[in-house]
């Protein structure tokens, strides 16, 4: 079977990938437009996620440039550090508690959906041997880090157009799904947008840029994950916590950084995805939208511990990615600082801790 492609490494010459690119943009706008009309939430992601999505799918010349995709994560970084004033710093740091639940969580889960693969699959992926069949359903199971999760595991071995696969359906499915949830709970609103950033300074809007650009070159530079969203949002978080606001981000450039994120998702879902097993698809599937109910009631304990409203919880605690539920927060306006703190903990946990945790797993089956 051919591994995934990545959807973001330009074709071979000759391939007119500039025209590909535009073709995908102009399709995306349209498509963000359209669900502007239509008031979908999150219209300026979901729109151009679902639309390329689907065309890639079907063999359309979609595609997705790099310095796009990571322009979005810088933009939406910068934009998601503006909401960490001094108070909103403290209430985080008061429930740091709530974060270390919330990763234990997703650990846990994460172990339990891929023990679960690793039943369901093990007969029907018997071309496997066991140590390759439990590497590849521990590392298409971890919950946070997808691109990551599948440079791990093929060092060590693992099918990693299964684990790239269950890592982008996930995504999708979280994505798409809890929007539209929280659009038919009718929440939103619940978080005013924090003083001082309601203006766009032009001067300080260009020293921000240049801030959070260099906190993204430093954060590349010492090879951390998602250099472009982590570094502009530790810099951003830095300076707001210090009480220094230079600027808010203009509405226009936060709708393009959707955009770019949307088609950097829709763009991996190529013919070859849909020839990636498609029992594994349909097993994943349906174990995401299990993950999706079981986090929903785990978030509603948390909400009852931590005080915090429930709809902040799912967002915090959902298995999906920091910029989808980050922005998800964001356009509804549902606890931006505490679902970012909540999805940036889990990423660096899982980073940290994915590797001592699949020797440990890889003990287990040899007792």
């Amino acid at each position: 079977m051919p591994p995934l492609t990545d959807p973001d490494t330009p074709p071979a010459p000759g391939a007119r990938f500039p025209v590909r690119v535009l073709f995908t943009l102009v399709l995306a706008f349209a498509a963000a437009r359209l669900c502007v009309w239509l008031h979908t939430p999150i219209p300026w992601m979901i729109g151009p996620l679902v639309a390329t999505a689907l065309l890639s799918v079907f063999g359309a010349p979609t595609a997705s440039w790099v310095p796009l995709r990571n322009a979005g994560q810088w933009v939406i970084g910068t934009a998601l550090g503006l909401y960490f004033t001094p108070a909103v710093g403290a209430l985080v740091v008061g429930l740091w508690w709530a974060i270390a639940l919330g990763i234990a969580w997703s650990l846990a889960l994460g172990l339990g959906f891929g023990a679960w693969l690793r039943r369901v699959h093990g007969a029907r992926l018997e071309h496997l041997s066991p140590q390759q069949l439990h590497t590849t359903t521990y590392f298409a199971s971890a919950i946070g880090g997808a691109s990551e999760m599948t440079l791990i595991a093929e060092r060590h071995g693992a099918r990693t157009d299964l684990v790239a696969a269950a890592h982008s359906l996930r995504v999708l499915l979280v994505t798409v799904t809890i929007p539209f949830a929280m659009q038919a709970w009718g929440v939103s609103g619940l978080e005013p947008v924090p003083p001082g950033v309601r203006e766009v300074q032009p001067a300080g809007l260009a020293l921000l840029g240049a801030l959070t650009l260099a906190g993204a070159w430093l954060m590349r530079r010492l090879g951390r994950a998602n250099p472009w969203f982590m570094g502009a949002l530790v810099v951003t978080m830095v300076m707001t916590l210090s009480d220094v606001t230079l600027s808010a981000i203009p509405p226009g450039l936060s709708a393009a950084a959707q955009l770019m994120i949307g088609v950097s998702l829709g763009v991996r879902f190529n013919p070859a995805f849909v020839h990636t097993a498609p029992r594994w698809l349909g097993s994943v599937a349906a174990a995401s939208l299990v993950m999706m109910g079981l986090c929903a009631g785990f978030a509603f304990l948390m909400s009852w511990l931590t005080g915090l409203h429930p709809a902040t919880m799912v967002l915090g605690t959902s298995p999906g990615g920091i910029a989808e539920m980050s922005i998800t927060a964001k356009v509804l306006q549902l606890g931006v600082p505490m679902v970012t703190a909540f999805q940036v903990c889990r990423l660096v946990a899982v980073l940290i801790l994915a590797e001592p945790l699949y020797r440990w797993w890889m003990a287990r089956q040899k007792d």
